[in-house]
């Protein structure tokens, strides 16, 4: 695997995981009673974007490496 390539896996990856994370966790004003005027209730009170960023990061970092290994091993 050539280090574009690698960095182009890496960036989509990044972007899944990302997709697949950011609803841990959330919970809506609606749900909470905190309603923020003219907002929408299903939007989040308190979404926690930093500490998602890092778990993605580490997340796909570790699919990176399993991935990166199959392909080296198996060729």
């Amino acid at each position: 695997m050539t280090i574009p390539m690698g960095i182009a896996i890496y960036f989509t990856m990044w972007w899944i995981v990302l997709f697949a994370v950011l609803p841990f966790g959330v919970r809506s004003q609606h749900e909470a009673a905190d309603y923020a005027g003219g907002t929408d209730p299903g939007a989040p009170v308190a979404p926690r974007l930093l500490a998602k960023a890092i778990a993605t990061t580490l997340i796909s970092a570790v699919l990176f490496g399993l991935l990166w290994t199959y392909i080296n091993w198996s060729a």
